[in-house]
């Protein structure tokens, strides 16, 4: 099974998405640079889940570099966010995300996220 990339630089929350995804037997690759990512997605994953509050993390560049690639460009993304950034959560859907969420949202529904990454919502949930 193709593995789920968790693009954040928050070690705490990674840890916390690792282990979700361990519980449905799935493997989850962490990475902090589009570079990483780009390496990551090869071969695509089954879900991309990204940080959308992370100052240190180009979500938009991400974004656009998973969209514009023709064998990634179908792979569902999940974005988070703070639910006080409510411009980030219309940026990324514009951008190409599958799915936002606030963060507590994302916590409540990871489980779901990873077992059907593919049935996201492509409306987004902000």
């Amino acid at each position: 099974m193709p593995p789920v990339i968790a693009f954040m630089d928050d070690l705490m929350f990674l840890s916390r998405v690792k282990e979700a995804a361990r519980a449905l037997g799935l493997e989850v690759h962490g990475v902090r640079t589009l570079a990483q990512l780009r390496e990551a997605c090869s071969p695509p994953p089954q879900v991309v889940l990204m940080d959308l509050d992370s100052p240190r993390l180009p979500a938009t560049e991400a974004l656009a570099a998973l969209r514009s690639d023709p064998g990634l460009a179908g792979v569902p993304v999940v974005g988070f966010f703070s639910h006080v950034h409510g411009e980030r959560a219309r940026a990324a859907q514009a951008a190409g995300c599958t799915r936002v969420l606030a963060r507590s949202a994302f916590v409540q529904k990871l489980p779901e996220l990873l077992a059907r990454p593919g049935t996201a919502d492509p409306g987004g949930e902000t």
